[in-house]
């Protein structure tokens, strides 16, 4: 992307625009690490996981997020933000790539804006996975 004149300003404008809808630092944070642990990228889940902890995230919530829904440490807005996220992600997984009751969740949590940006921040992260993954980039590098 670096070779790209503006791809990764692009990106980060992207990130910016979700981040400004009002969702918690928190939020995003969890939506980009769920989306990085369904698709292998180990650079994205290690520097998100790294960026909860520096957020004062208890350890117990971080690590249990792959398990969210047997986990009682999420609220129910988390919870909706983590089952679309798994579904935005998964588009190719089912008929029906986010059902109606998971966006209305979401829905019934966050408004317009929020979703929006939720939706655009799930979105973003996934082209930030594919491209790590896709050109090997190494967990850890970054730091």
């Amino acid at each position: 992307m670096t070779t790209i004149p503006g791809a990764m300003d692009a990106l980060l404008a992207l990130s910016k625009a979700a981040h400004n809808t009002g969702l918690s630092d928190s939020t995003l944070e969890l939506v980009h690490l769920r989306a990085s642990q369904i698709n292998g990228c180990g650079v994205c889940v290690q520097m998100h996981a790294h960026d909860l902890r520096k957020q004062g995230l208890d350890d117990k919530k971080i690590d249990t997020v792959a398990g969210w829904r047997d986990a009682p440490y999420f609220d129910d807005a988390e919870r909706a933000a983590l089952a679309l996220t798994e579904a935005v992600t998964r588009i190719s997984d089912r008929s029906d790539p986010v059902p109606d009751d998971v966006y209305d969740e979401a829905a019934a949590h966050y408004d317009e804006e929020q979703l929006s940006g939720l939706i655009l921040s799930i979105a973003a992260i996934n082209v930030w996975n594919r491209t790590n993954v896709s050109t090997r980039q190494v967990a850890g590098a970054w730091s």
